[in-house]
């Protein structure tokens, strides 16, 4: 099975229960990395995650997956937070960092370049708004490979 497709099986399975106990389901992510396949799902929720929100929703995530059993091969799974430079992907995500400053990259270069950073203006009708240098740049979404919350040291 493709690797998106078992996250979109596996999200779909997990979402109600994660947001039923009070999480953001943030991202859910089926990789191989060297010799091991990972199942990861990330929470997220008002004052951040702690280990005990990982351990619980762990518990509440993994029966249900075990008897959905979308996976043939042997994995690890992992419950975890997103973290401070987690991934804007979802109309949530661009909402969450409205008034912030966040970085894209881009597949191809677009208003001068492939990397942008500036404060995220809003999000609409396929494009991103975005205030760079004084002014405003219009990316298309199509176009971004991934944007993050900026984080300056």
């Amino acid at each position: 099975m493709a690797e998106g497709k078992t996250a979109a099986i596996v999200r779909e399975a997990v979402s109600g229960i994660i947001e039923s106990m009070g999480y953001e389901l943030v991202d859910v992510e089926y990789v191989k990395e060297g010799p091991n396949w990972y199942l990861r799902i990330y929470i997220d929720k008002e004052g951040g995650i702690s280990i005990d929100d990982c351990v619980a929703v762990n518990d509440a995530t993994e029966p249900v997956i075990d008897k959905l059993d979308p996976i043939e091969n042997a994995y690890i799974f992992e419950v975890s937070s997103p973290g401070l430079d987690r991934p804007i992907k979802t109309d949530n995500d661009y909402r969450r960092a409205l008034g912030k400053e966040i970085e894209v990259t881009l597949y191809a270069q677009q208003c001068g370049g492939k990397q942008h950073k500036g404060v995220l203006k809003g999000k609409e009708d396929g494009r991103v708004l975005l205030e760079e240098g004084g002014k405003v740049v219009e990316l298309d979404e199509k176009n971004i490979a991934g944007a993050r919350l900026a984080i300056d040291f």
